[in-house]
Formats: structure tokens, C-alpha cells, sequence
């Protein structure tokens, strides 16, 4: 079969799957189209690569072959290349935002899933460490697939940062799935925009940032902190008025858990809000370890495995009911395989690209989508109610989360300034010597 035709079979096959799944979310047939319909896009991409690799070298072999015309040749590949370079170009721009969009839909069934898995009864601890062996395979074989010829050597200190990276991983997850056992999703995935203010905090308390308010972007990223943390206060603390329910709920549709006492809500509410210090600390390191092992997916992949064998231990240590392992042919079987695949594998390789291309602000920019496609998700799927105090902790939260992203923003700007100044400095110095 050609090889241009299996990349559109592999790519289609792909787009179909991933519509199929809002038809079959409690599928098992349908999940598993799903993924394997991401993996044959990749798979798409890497062919398409090559095909391109092929054609240009072809085209390179026409023009040296002296039976044809060097005058044809050039005009034909101006023209093509003409051509080429509005399609490429319009691709290449819409790809990033293609790529945002898409990863924060895989995030917005991350929350939905997992909350429908928890509601069946599911215990989250187990659920922490079915999601983390499989997002250790999951990665390994993106690992084998796209950092194949890496030679980065694992120290002792890569070690040590690769222990505590899993510890804080399975601690955050943890503490985040007992948070949405009993409390919403929507409000779990508005307050999960506070991240990068935790962040923040973080590296300001352990001096790997400093703290100048003389700066712009500075105070922006002090404001949006402190706006971002009282938008998440007002949603734990204050629920308000109904402002969209759905009272009559189709029978085929998932019914929503029991309703918490406002004790309960704010427990778990809570819960919530403590498993982002955790998540924040890993980020940190992990922008620390990257530095040493450059091979972000491999290194993922180590991650998941650490957090793997410490999950499996405290759940050892929290859960001795045999029961809590048994996996059903519903979502508690759906949850940790999304979890483990979409989120940590195929997530991951979209982030990355996003990152390589648009760099983290753009990426981490586009979060508010996940929290309004959950919101939608979470009234028609779980038939919950949006009260006005997480419409408006969302708006501040969602508005301090874009200060913080302008003050980094301007740091950066800033700092490329200041370095262009310098280098440009050094060649005027040694001008002056010479």
C-alpha cells in the first residue's frame, strides 16, 4: 500500500476515534479507539516526516540529473515551493493553538472521568497507581519512539530528584482525587488555574526566584497571586445562588454523588487546594532535573515509575481491602487506562511540542478552556449546578492566572533585553582593545 495513503488512513482512523469517544464515554470499545486513534496520529505525523524527507531528496536527485532541464526544474520547484510555503505556513501558525486546544480537552475528561470512577465506588488510591503504571508504559514508548538516541547519562543526583519528583507526584494526585471524591470537578479544574501562582510562592520561599516589587512583572505576579488565592477562597467558602441546573436529567445520563454537607465541601474543597502545593513542587524540580537529563518523556516515564512503587505502598499501607483492586467493565476501568495514556502519554508529547514551539506561557495560557469545557461536561454529564460564587472565583482566579503569566512575561522580555545589552557590550569592549 502507498505510504502517503497509510498516513491519511492513520490520521482519519484518528479524528474518527477521538469523536467516537463523546458517543461512548462508558465504552470500553470506544476508549480503546480513542487511543489507539491518538497513537495512529503520531504515528501519522512521524510518517509524513519521513514522506517529506523522501520527497526532497527526490526532488534534489531531479536537479542534478543532467537529462533534465536545470531552467524547467527551477521554475517547477519555485512554483512549487511557492506553493508549499502558504500551506506549510498556515499549518505551521495554527498548529500550536490546534495542539492547546486539544490537550485541554483530554484535561477536561481527565476531571470527568475520574469524578464518574470515584462516584461508582473506586477507591482513589488505587486509581493513583493503575494511572501511574500505565503512564509508565504509555511514556516508555513514546520514549523508545522519539528519544530513541538518547545518551543522557542518570546520576546519583538525577536519582535522588527522580525519587522525590514521584513522592510529590503520587502525594499530589492523591490528595487531588480524595479532594473530587466528594466535591466538583468544575471547581477542581477553576482552582487547578492557581497553580502557577503556588508556583510562584514556592520559588519565592525557597529563593529560586527574587522578589524586586520595584518591577512590573513583579507586581503582576504578586497581584495575580493574591487574586488568583482569593478567587479559589471565595468558591471553598461561599457558594451563592443556582445559576444553571439541570432539574430534568435524561435516565441514561450519569446522576451526580450525594450531596456534602457545606463541612464536606469545604473539606474536600480544601484538599484540593493543599494537593497544588505538592503538583507546584514538582513542576520546580522538575525544571531543575530537566537541566540535568535533558530527555523530558524518558524522564517522565522514570517519574511515573517512582510514583508508581510509592503509590503501590501507601495504598498498601491505607487501602488492605483486595476489593479495591478489582476493576469493572465501566469507568473504573476507563479512568485509570485515560489517565494513564491520554494524560501522561499523549498529553505530555502534545505539551512538549507546544512548549518547543510557542514556549510554556502560550501552553499554560490556554487553561481556562479546560475549566469551561468541564463546567459544560459536568452540567450535562453529571447534571451538577453552577452557583455564582464559582462563576465569579473563577473569573478572578482565571484573571490573576493571566497577571502572573504577563509578569513572567515581561521578566522574560526583560531579561533578553539585558542580555542583548550585555553581549553587545562585550563586542564594543573588545572593538575598543583591538
Amino acid at each position: 500500500m502507498n505510504e502517503y495513503v497509510l498516513v491519511v488512513y492513520g490520521n482519519a482512523f484518528g479524528t474518527i476515534a477521538t469523536a467516537l469517544l463523546s458517543l461512548l464515554l462508558e465504552s470500553i470499545v470506544g476508549a480503546l479507539l480513542i487511543f489507539a486513534g491518538s497513537y495512529a496520529i503520531l504515528w501519522g505525523k512521524h510518517k509524513e516526516k519521513d514522506k517529506k524527507i523522501v520527497v526532497n531528496t527526490n526532488t534534489d536527485q531531479q536537479g542534478v540529473d543532467g537529462s533534465n532541464s536545470p531552467k524547467y526544474n527551477m521554475e517547477e520547484q519555485d512554483e512549487r515551493a511557492r506553493g508549499r510555503s502558504k500551506r506549510e505556513t498556515v499549518i505551521e501558525e495554527s498548529k500550536p493553538y490546534i495542539l492547546c486546544i486539544f490537550a485541554n480537552v483530554l484535561y477536561a475528561g481527565y476531571n470527568i472521568i475520574n469524578k464518574v470512577a470515584l462516584n461508582q465506588g473506586m477507591s482513589q488510591f488505587v486509581l493513583v497507581v493503575y494511572g501511574n503504571t500505565l503512564g509508565t508504559l504509555a511514556t516508555a514508548l513514546l520514549a523508545l519512539t522519539f528519544e530513541r538516541k538518547n545518551d543522557s547519562k542518570i546520576s546519583s543526583l538525577v536519582l535522588r530528584d527522580i525519587f522525590f519528583l514521584g513522592l510529590g507526584s503520587a502525594i499530589g494526585r492523591t490528595l487531588f482525587l480524595t479532594g473530587l471524591k466528594d466535591s466538583s470537578p468544575t471547581f477542581a479544574s477553576a482552582t487547578n488555574n492557581i497553580i502557577p501562582s503556588v508556583t510562584f510562592i514556592l520559588a519565592v520561599v525557597f529563593r529560586m526566584e527574587k522578589l524586586d516589587i520595584t518591577k512590573y512583572g513583579t507586581q503582576a505576579k504578586v497581584g495575580g497571586t493574591i487574586v488568583a488565592l482569593a478567587g479559589a477562597t471565595l468558591m471553598t467558602l461561599y457558594k451563592g445562588i443556582t445559576v444553571i441546573s439541570m432539574h430534568n436529567r435524561e435516565p441514561h445520563k450519569i446522576s451526580a454523588s450525594k450531596v456534602s454537607s457545606d463541612k464536606d465541601w469545604i473539606k474536600d474543597s480544601v484538599l484540593l487546594l493543599v494537593s497544588y502545593f505538592p503538583i507546584s513542587a514538582v513542576y520546580i524540580l522538575q525544571t531543575k532535573t530537566i537541566k540535568l537529563y535533558p530527555a523530558p518523556i524518558t524522564l517522565t516515564s522514570l517519574i511515573c515509575l517512582s510514583a508508581t512503587i510509592l503509590s503501590t505502598l501507601l495504598t498498601a499501607i491505607v487501602d488492605h481491602k483486595a476489593s479495591s483492586w478489582r476493576l469493572s467493565c465501566n469507568s473504573t476501568l476507563v479512568a485509570p487506562i485515560y489517565s494513564g495514556i491520554m494524560i501522561f502519554g499523549i498529553s505530555l508529547y502534545v505539551q512538549t511540542v507546544v512548549i518547543q514551539i510557542k514556549g510554556p506561557v502560550f501552553m499554560t495560557a490556554f487553561r481556562p478552556l479546560s475549566t469551561i469545557l468541564v463546567a459544560i461536561m459536568g452540567i450535562l454529564i453529571l447534571g451538577e449546578a453552577l452557583h455564582l460564587g464559582s462563576v465569579i472565583g473563577a473569573v478572578l482566579i482565571v484573571v490573576g492566572l493571566y497577571a502572573v503569566l504577563w509578569g513572567k512575561e515581561k521578566e522574560r522580555e526583560k531579561t533578553v533585553v539585558d542580555n542583548s545589552m550585555f553581549q553587545q557590550a562585550g563586542v564594543d569592549d573588545i572593538k575598543v582593545v583591538k
